[in-house]
């Protein structure tokens, strides 16, 4: 007997041949994809079944991965709006991460994990890269598990960088950081059937010491777990890299001997045509976060570039502090629209490119391609339900992929199924009593934040930003 048997739909495997079944079927067994095929000829071989769904033409697509987020900044949504980073970082994100606590933490997570299924997101990479005080992780990884998200958090940390603007009061020393990078790894790593998994998240190559580094970089390979890091970011991040290891970031993470195929580096705006090469010779992976880079004018990633190079890229949606979402499905439009205008060449990203990226390439870039990232048998059963008529925009559907990236929004995400398990059906989640609860929870955890911080840009204390002002014409 299989567990569940979806048929009558239109299913988009992504596999190594990207078959797509217009008239396909899914039979899962548990935790595990059993067979993926015409929905007549699965129908006849699967006829004891302890579930079966009619979708009635829905599409299916493998889960979203999303392979770079900052949770807690999900309580900051609008507040950094239009600023330049330093006023960013000193008006809102340091006040902040500075005032922190397990149950913003665990009422950001839950908010910006909410958010994410709602678009499609079934596998979450988290970096939580603020400190101030030690049990903040336990707080983020609460939410993922009591959601049933597949989750990877990214414990982050920094034991230098005031030079260079880093706050002190999320700095730790490098005994504290793997006293606490062990902890998690020790309680949580590998936990819940394997759904959530643990890697070290240094925020940037000059918010920490070479032996800082390295010393993760060693804890890494002992869990055979993951590293992830922001790179060359903007230009500032490559400067205070060769300022503090005296070579720009990807070179001093290199030199520190830190590379390989479980190394993701987030960003990377600014590579040269030099460094692309060096990703694809150690096999670095990339995390593409578009509207992020947009927000705050850092520039455009060279995926296309780097595609051709051979390279994994995947899709980030960052922070809500610097993108004000945690919408796969917005975020997919953007990643191939920005790249379209930045090289002239229509050509440059595809539909189909796209939901690649979201999918196989994602978990390719968290080194989990051979369990997600596809709708094959033997993987893990980790999907999403489209359906075009719950969004106008999204009808008349001829081509799924095409439809999804660009002609798509939340209300299309119907359903999200993780491990076998359905975690959200016909638009609800299931795995939390009352949804509206937990966003006036998050409500009240912003204001409370807020007030810690002393952050007054909010209701009446934001006032009209007429800065526009000195492009128009007197």
């Amino acid at each position: 007997m299989i567990s569940h048997l979806l048929k009558n739909g239109i299913i988009v495997t992504v596999n190594p041949d990207r078959e797509v079944f217009f008239k396909g079927a899914i039979a899962i067994k548990d935790d595990k994809i059993v067979e993926v095929g015409p929905s007549e000829e699965l129908e006849k071989k699967y006829t004891d079944c302890e579930k079966v769904t009619d979708l009635g033409g829905k599409v299916v697509f493998p889960g979203f991965v999303n392979t770079h987020n900052h949770l807690f900044q999900t309580l900051l949504r609008g507040l950094g709006d239009d600023m330049v980073l330093k006023d960013w970082l000193s008006t809102m994100t340091f006040p902040a991460a500075t005032n922190l606590t397990q149950d913003d933490c665990y009422h950001g997570a839950m908010l910006g994990l909410m958010e994410g299924i709602h678009s499609g997101i079934t596998t979450n990479l988290d970096y939580m890269y603020p400190h101030p005080r030690t049990d903040l992780d336990d707080g983020v990884i609460r939410a993922m598990r009591e959601l049933g998200i597949r989750g990877i958090f990214g414990r982050g940390c920094m034991d230098t960088g005031e030079k260079y603007g880093v706050h002190p009061g999320i700095m730790q020393t490098r005994e504290q950081i793997e006293k606490e990078v062990r902890y998690c790894f020790e309680k949580y790593h590998n936990c819940d059937n394997g759904r959530i998994k643990v890697w070290v998240a240094p925020a940037a190559m000059w918010s920490n010491t070479r032996e800082n580094l390295q010393n993760l970089w060693k804890i890494t390979n002992e869990y055979k777990s993951g590293f992830t890091v922001h790179i060359s970011e903007t230009e500032f991040d490559r400067d205070a890299a060769e300022d503090l290891h005296g070579k720009p970031d990807i070179d001093a993470m290199i030199d520190m001997g830190i590379c390989g195929p479980n190394v993701l580096m987030v960003h990377c705006v600014h590579l040269t045509d030099e460094d692309i090469k060096k990703c694809e010779k150690y096999d670095l992976k990339i995390s593409h976060n578009v509207c992020s880079n947009m927000y705050l004018s850092s520039g455009v990633c060279r995926i296309p570039d780097l595609l051709k190079a051979g390279v994994t890229c995947s899709l980030g949606v960052d922070g809500a502090a610097s993108n004000n979402a945690n919408d796969m499905v917005e975020l997919m439009k953007n990643t191939a629209l920005l790249q379209k205008v930045a090289t002239r060449d229509p050509l440059s990203m595809t539909a189909e490119k796209v939901v690649e990226m979201a999918t196989i390439d994602g978990a390719r870039a968290v080194g989990l391609e051979k369990e997600i990232g596809s709708l094959e048998a033997g993987k893990k059963a980790d999907l999403v339900v489209f359906d075009p008529y719950e969004c106008v925009k999204a009808v008349p559907l001829h081509n799924p992929c095409s439809t999804l990236v660009y002609s798509a929004s939340l209300k299309n995400i119907t359903d999200v199924m993780v491990d076998g398990r359905e975690i959200m059906k016909d638009g609800v989640i299931l795995t939390v009593k009352d949804e509206k609860a937990e966003l006036k929870a998050a409500q009240k955890a912003a204001e409370d934040l807020c007030v810690r911080g002393h952050i007054t840009n909010r209701m009446e204390g934001h006032k009209w930003n007429d800065s526009y002002r000195k492009y128009e014409k007197r």
